[in-house]
């Protein structure tokens, strides 16, 4: 990957960023959240069902978008 994935086997990641949890929704909710290098949260989706995520195109958008204002 040309991004970090971080293993998070104990939660504490998402608990940090406040990714939700419904058992009767399979569990974990989808979030994404975008980090710049001085680590701020440029973009945070928290989902609702597990299919209610971002499409590849509005992220690849979004990242085309920040990369542009560090130009």
């Amino acid at each position: 990957m040309p991004f970090p994935g971080i293993p998070d086997p104990k939660h504490a990641i998402a608990k940090v960023y406040g990714q939700k949890v419904k058992p009767l929704k399979f569990g974990r909710m989808p979030a994404l959240v975008v980090i710049d290098k001085e680590s701020r949260i440029r973009y945070g989706h928290y989902g609702d069902s597990m299919s209610d995520i971002p499409s590849d195109n509005a992220i690849i958008s979004l990242l085309d978008e920040l990369n542009r204002e560090r130009a």
